[in-house]
């Protein structure tokens, strides 16, 4: 979440009239993530969060914001899009599509325990579960044939011992046979900052919903593997939770090492990216791509079976 698109008290308090939800009070710009312009907005009748979407298409952003409701009403704890009484989740504001969505409680973690994955594995799996009769899902849309046609228009800007990485990895992955996978609906972007905890160490809400899409359900598993598991103990607790709600085949256990591999380079992608052609805006978070280069290397190094 970052701000890319100012939006004044005035045209806020005009804009949220349809949704019902009480007077303007407050609207403060969100300082993470990479992609919306996000702000913690208060009213008269409680908190909420404004996000207003820089790139989406109608389409793309009706579907999020339908997936994140079918979701929640299935019980997985993510936040709910509000409504006009036409039932329509989002409008313009500031010549941007904007949503109001609840505000979840919780706060998210630097370090994770063997606790926190077991939680999580156990989340994920019912994520993918309850995302099997939404109809008609997009791609995600950071896919395989995004990753290859995106690293390679990415290449020319990279210094040479970069390039080489990033041209060998893509013809690896380029080699990879995926096709007899599951697939389903995946978050695609669980980090840690976009899982909240209680004051008690349970999980309560997850956010960040707008890579989503429909994609292999294994890469999902690796995203959050390559995030929240720092040692062996987190990864065999997260992977075994999860196997116990949905099994995984042989077929997903034999492609773990280059799906993990994979999910690596799709952030490694998306911050060299924002490194090269960044985008201006008011409060706007730039990570480090360094981080998932040299997790790729390690990977690519090191692969290890899947530990159930």
């Amino acid at each position: 979440m970052s701000v890319y698109t100012h939006v004044s008290h005035a045209a806020l308090a005009e804009w949220i009239k349809p949704l019902c939800v009480g007077n303007l009070l407050t609207h403060v710009g969100i300082a993470a993530g990479m992609q919306n312009s996000n702000y913690y907005v208060s009213t008269d009748q409680g908190r909420y969060v404004l996000t207003l979407f820089e790139q989406a298409e109608p389409a793309t952003l009706d579907f999020h914001l339908a997936l994140q409701a079918h979701l929640a009403q299935r019980g997985i704890p993510c936040p709910q899009p509000l409504a006009d009484a036409q039932g329509k989740r989002w409008h313009l504001l500031a010549g941007k599509p904007a949503a109001l969505l609840s505000c979840l409680s919780g706060r998210d973690i630097e370090q994770a325990s063997p606790a926190h994955c077991q939680q999580l594995g156990q989340q994920l799996a019912a994520l993918h579960l309850a995302g099997r009769d939404f109809p008609q899902p997009l791609p995600h849309a950071c896919d395989a044939a995004w990753r290859q046609s995106f690293g390679h228009a990415l290449l020319p800007l990279l210094q040479a011992n970069e390039a080489a990485l990033l041209a060998d990895e893509l013809a690896f992955q380029a080699a990879q046979d995926n096709a007899q996978l599951p697939r389903g609906i995946i978050h695609a972007d669980l980090f840690r900052d976009n899982v909240l905890w209680d004051e008690n160490g349970q999980l309560s809400g997850l956010l960040d919903f707008y890579f989503a899409g429909e994609d292999v359900l294994l890469f999902d598993l690796a995203v959050v593997a390559n995030d929240w598991a720092h040692d062996a103990a987190c990864l065999a607790a997260l992977l075994n939770a999860y196997h116990q709600a949905r099994p995984l085949s042989a077929a997903e256990q034999a492609a773990w090492p280059a799906m993990r591999r994979a999910a690596a380079l799709r952030f490694w992608l998306l911050r060299l990216d924002v490194r090269h052609r960044p985008r201006a805006g008011e409060l706007v978070t730039i990570k480090d791509p360094e981080h998932f280069r040299r997790l790729l290397e390690q990977l690519r190094l090191a692969p290890d079976a899947l530990p159930l």
